[in-house]
């Protein structure tokens, strides 16, 4: 039999995994309570329509067990059609779904869709998606993308209306979702319903869990060798908790950064991939906004032949620095090694200066929304 939420919160209690936490005992309530109306609802059958219950989205800052408790509640809850996914990646197959209906004639719509009538792709996409799902659990729930913005209201509709329930954990709460966003007028109604249709729960216990794993690490191994690679990739494994690398893009000045190694707040990259690429400021800046960890693998010793890879780097540490993000770097060197001498070396030295502080107690302690 599936252990409810509320037993297996209390048991992770009872083992010392977790400590206790009211934020988060209020937020297991919330889940109990979906988890009941899931129960009572049933399974669907042929004389029995899906309806879709009211659903949680909690929200808080990162490291408060809102992933550890939405796999709780995934676990236990009482459907068989049930997904859990990150929402970028939930997007990006939306899309998918929408792109088919618009670029397929009668014959492929009715062979991936069931059915070839209509010009509206959401309707036939909801569908599609409440066929695999009836209960989708979303991990990081964030707007950044006008084209998600701009769909997400009649979706959230769509799958209404097909008997699909939401829970989804998030950073933001819902009314600074896409915050600043391009036409966010046509997008505040989808935050309205959001409000109505889910039990809104903040998770703002004032332990980050995530953060205590960074206390006391080495956060800047150098050199380069099996035994500091071993230990990048064991702190990196350790900060993931075992979920996925799903990746994720940012969008800058209409262009868009792939980066195949991030899941939420953290975020894997390679020296050469961020500063020995045309990138400037903006992206960094976005970096900065969307991560609150990066690990950065490769860091060379430079020298004035590759000083544009050098000045890229120092900004993308300042950037970094000032949105109180943390970092966890491979290196060929410590930082006053990096670049000691050559043009620019004076200027480098305020980036050796911060990145000392950034491996600090007090700087690894900060807190970041």
């Amino acid at each position: 039999m599936t252990t409810s939420v509320r037993t297996a919160y209390r048991q992770r209690l009872a083992e010392g995994d977790i400590q206790p936490d009211v934020a988060q005992a209020a937020a297991v309530e919330a889940l109990a309570r979906l988890e009941g109306d899931l129960n009572g609802a049933g399974e669907p059958g042929f004389f029995r329509r899906a309806k879709a219950q009211r659903g949680v989205y909690l929200w808080g800052p990162v490291g408060r067990g809102k992933s550890m408790l939405m796999d709780l509640f995934f676990d236990s809850a009482p459907v068989k059609k049930k997904r859990r996914i990150h929402f970028h990646v939930f997007m990006a197959e939306t899309h998918r779904l929408i792109d088919a209906w618009r670029k397929g004639d009668a014959a492929a719509r009715k062979a991936q869709f069931g059915q070839a009538k209509g010009d509206d792709p959401i309707p036939p996409a909801a569908a599609a998606i409440a066929a695999e799902a009836r209960l989708l659990c979303f991990d990081e729930f964030q707007v950044t993308d006008i084209a998600d913005a701009m769909i997400l209201g009649r979706l959230f509709e769509a799958l209404t209306a097909e008997g699909v329930t939401w829970v989804a954990t998030s950073n933001r709460p819902p009314d600074e979702l896409y915050k600043n966003g391009i036409n966010r007028q046509l997008f505040e109604p989808f935050i309205d319903m959001l409000k109505s249709q889910l039990e809104v729960v903040a998770v703002r216990g004032p332990k980050d869990f995530r953060l205590d794993r960074l206390k006391g690490a080495r956060v800047w191994l150098s050199p380069i060798n099996r035994d500091t690679e071993a230990a990048f990739d064991k702190l990196w494994a350790e900060m993931l908790d075992g979920q996925p690398e799903v990746g994720a893009t940012l969008e800058v000045l209409g262009r868009k950064l792939q980066l195949p190694r991030a899941h939420g707040g953290l975020v894997r990259a390679a020296f050469a991939s961020l500063c020995a690429q045309a990138l400037g400021p903006q992206d960094y800046l976005a970096l900065a906004e969307r991560f609150h960890t990066v690990f950065l693998e490769g860091v060379p010793l430079l020298t004035p032949a590759n000083r544009d890879a050098a000045k890229r780097f120092v900004t993308l540490i300042d950037t970094l620095y000032e949105a109180g993000a943390k970092l966890v770097a491979l290196a060929a060197g410590e930082p006053e090694a990096l670049y000691p001498a050559g043009d620019g070396a004076f200027e480098f030295e305020r980036t050796v200066s911060r990145l000392q502080e950034m491996q600090s107690a007090d700087y690894l302690a900060q807190v970041r929304d």
